[in-house]
């Protein structure tokens, strides 16, 4: 299918049914949604994102149809369980129920986006991040401040990933403090 025969659907609508349908299944509130849902945008139909990979939803990767067109309740649960992943991530790996409620969500959005070890292990440098460093240490500001580094696919620095990056950053210094 080329891009123009894909069919989008609402962000703002997968929103409210994750809050209706699936109210306490995950942490991330309304705000980390909006976060989340209006970097990834939304698509019924399977596309290969920029990545080749084949995606669905709102940013979803796992056991997609080529040939089928999603509901939007199947893209809100798909939604629901690839957050409750990255959500895993955050608190197992960077201390996340410490963490306050902006900043969880910004992390929780870089989790969604590049998957646990991709903000946990550099792998260039064989060493943890420095994102990692400052959550262990539970210097949220510090931390919040590393979510630029992020701002690269294939080896390039993207545009599109520096305006991400950044409203992430925003949104995760809002709860943190010094």
């Amino acid at each position: 299918m080329s891009k123009k025969q894909l069919a989008g659907c609402s962000v703002t609508a997968i929103i409210a049914l994750v809050l209706t349908l699936f109210l306490g299944e995950i942490r991330t509130g309304e705000a980390g949604l909006s976060l989340i849902g209006n970097a990834e945008g939304c698509i019924r139909d399977p596309y290969h994102c920029p990545a080749g990979v084949l995606t669905i939803g709102v940013g979803s990767t796992g056991n997609v149809n080529p040939e089928k067109r999603y509901s939007d309740e199947e893209i809100a649960r798909r939604w629901v369980d690839d957050i409750k992943t990255a959500e895993s991530c955050v608190n197992s790996r960077f201390n996340g129920r410490e963490m306050p409620q902006p900043t969880f969500e910004a992390m929780t959005s870089l989790a969604f986006n590049l998957g646990c070890a991709g903000i946990r292990w550099n792998s260039n440098a064989k060493r943890p991040t420095q994102i990692y460093q400052y959550a262990q240490a539970k210097n949220w500001p510090a931390m919040c401040q590393r979510i630029p580094d992020f701002s690269y696919s294939g080896g390039k620095r993207l545009r599109g990933l520096e305006i991400r990056r950044n409203t992430e950053m925003a949104h995760c210094l809002s709860g943190a403090s010094s």
